[in-house]
């Protein structure tokens, strides 16, 4: 068949794609996609076109919806010695923990999606509100005066998997995937790494192979984030060895819960495990979930890496603010306020931090134009890891052997949680030495490396 004749093929586990649009659930009582579906145009606000609200009528219709579902954030004001002192990178979850937090973050993301705030800018025909982007700023402006739930699980899925499947995939996959997504009822993950192809993507060697209508995909893939509690992933793999390494790739939208898929939990030295390998053993995808023309995968793999930058750095390009005023009171804390050589590394993080914001504002502007993310994300992102490394050095200096030995003492040893946090934050979404190539060769336009002989 065709890709695109007709319409995505039902899967046999995980989220079937009902083309008859008619409500269902799963096994354990979810919605499947096309329940969503149906029950978004059976009277949800994000998927009805109508007249756009003024931003002021706008707003007002956000804080009453707020008010109503959620409390006010009371302000907080860092006291020394109060509260926790967690500033770990990564999160440090049991299983029990991440499924409660994935229930609380689906259930808030569902009434948001209903109440119309889910996919504020999202194109009506998907199920978007179809609103400019000044309203999704107006949104964020108001929720972050009330105390919701933690979204991180729906990170990589809407920050990179959603606009690479709007921007690549067919028709009916787009109508299957993306109003689910935004909606909370599924959590994408992205699947590129490889143990033999980190920062050098083309050189990943997972193979998928066309059997009729379907691709049999044969592999593994590391360093996956949220791969555990994923329902699809986001995945590039190699469909003509023959052809040079960045010419011989595809993009795919793959079940997560198919037969041959086997995810196993990465251990960090922080002690947790928030990522993941994954291995597929004939893993079989349809072809209209292909993403993309075949062999066509490196500008598929380019949309995604540059939203993961985006998403990655655009936080503010430094350490962030509330990062950075623990840093100003562990120095006060300890006597080194006053010291001019800690001053000028702490004066050092906020400048790189500032500077870094304003370089984000006009990357955020390209993108508020319909462009996509260019080389600025990329500097967006250098600046984030290069700040976590000032931080710990500045760190190193206050604390000494109290950063590395528990002493009992509060807010002293905590700091080593994010010590061994920024290695893989160096790595993640391109690694240092890879973000400064770009840099060189697309912003300064400076000549490439010459190729190995």
């Amino acid at each position: 068949m065709p890709r695109g004749a007709g319409s995505p093929a039902p899967w046999a586990h995980g989220y079937a794609v009902d083309v008859q649009g008619q409500p269902g659930t799963d096994s354990k009582g979810n919605l499947t996609m096309s329940s969503a579906t149906a029950a978004s145009e059976a009277g949800a606000p994000a998927s009805t076109v109508g007249d756009a609200p003024t931003p002021e009528q706008f707003e007002l219709e956000a804080r009453s919806f707020l008010d109503a579902q959620a409390s006010k954030r009371p302000e907080e004001t860092l006291v020394w010695g109060e509260g926790s002192d967690n500033v770990s990178l990564f999160p440090e979850r049991t299983p029990e923990q991440e499924a409660h937090d994935l229930a609380a973050a689906r259930s808030w993301a569902r009434a948001a999606f209903d109440a119309g705030f889910g996919w504020i800018t999202g194109p009506t025909e998907y199920g978007g509100r179809g609103l400019p982007r000044e309203y999704q700023s107006i949104y964020n402006t108001v929720v972050a005066d009330y105390k919701t739930p933690s979204m991180s699980v729906y990170g990589i899925g809407l920050g990179m998997v959603a606009p690479t499947i709007l921007a690549h995939a067919i028709d009916e996959v787009k109508r299957a995937y993306l109003l689910p997504m935004y909606r909370g009822d599924i959590v994408a993950c992205q699947l590129f790494s490889e143990p033999g192809a980190g920062s050098d993507l083309a050189s990943l060697q997972t193979r998928a192979v066309l059997d009729g209508d379907e691709w049999v995909l044969n592999g593994q893939k590391v360093w996956t984030s949220g791969a555990q509690v994923s329902d699809i992933g986001e995945i590039i793999c190699r469909t003509d060895p023959d052809l040079p390494k960045h010419r011989g790739l595809t993009g795919f939208v793959v079940d997560m819960h198919a037969p041959g898929v086997e995810v196993r939990p990465l251990r960090q030295m922080t002690g947790g495990a928030s990522f993941n390998e994954v291995f597929f053993t004939d893993v079989r995808v349809p072809d209209s979930h292909r993403l993309g023309e075949v062999n066509g995968g490196w500008t598929v793999a380019l949309t995604t890496l540059m939203n993961e930058r985006a998403a990655i750095g655009g936080g503010g390009g430094g350490v962030g603010l509330p990062i950075t005023t623990r840093l100003v009171e562990v120095a006060r804390a300890k006597g080194r306020s006053h010291d001019p050589l800690i001053r000028q590394q702490l004066a050092d993080i906020i400048v790189n931090e500032r500077v870094a914001r304003y370089t984000n504002l006009r990357a955020m502007a390209k993108i508020a134009a319909g462009q996509l993310p260019g080389p600025e994300m990329s500097l967006a992102k250098l600046s984030l890891t290069a700040n976590m490394v000032r931080a710990y050095e500045v760190l190193s200096s206050i604390l000494g052997p109290a950063l590395i030995a528990e002493t009992g003492a509060w807010g002293t040893y905590a700091w080593s949680q994010f010590l061994l946090g920024v290695p893989g934050m160096r790595i993640a979404g391109g690694s240092d030495e890879v973000m400064r190539n770009i840099i060189g060769e697309r912003v300064l336009g400076l000549p490439k490396d010459p190729a190995p002989r």
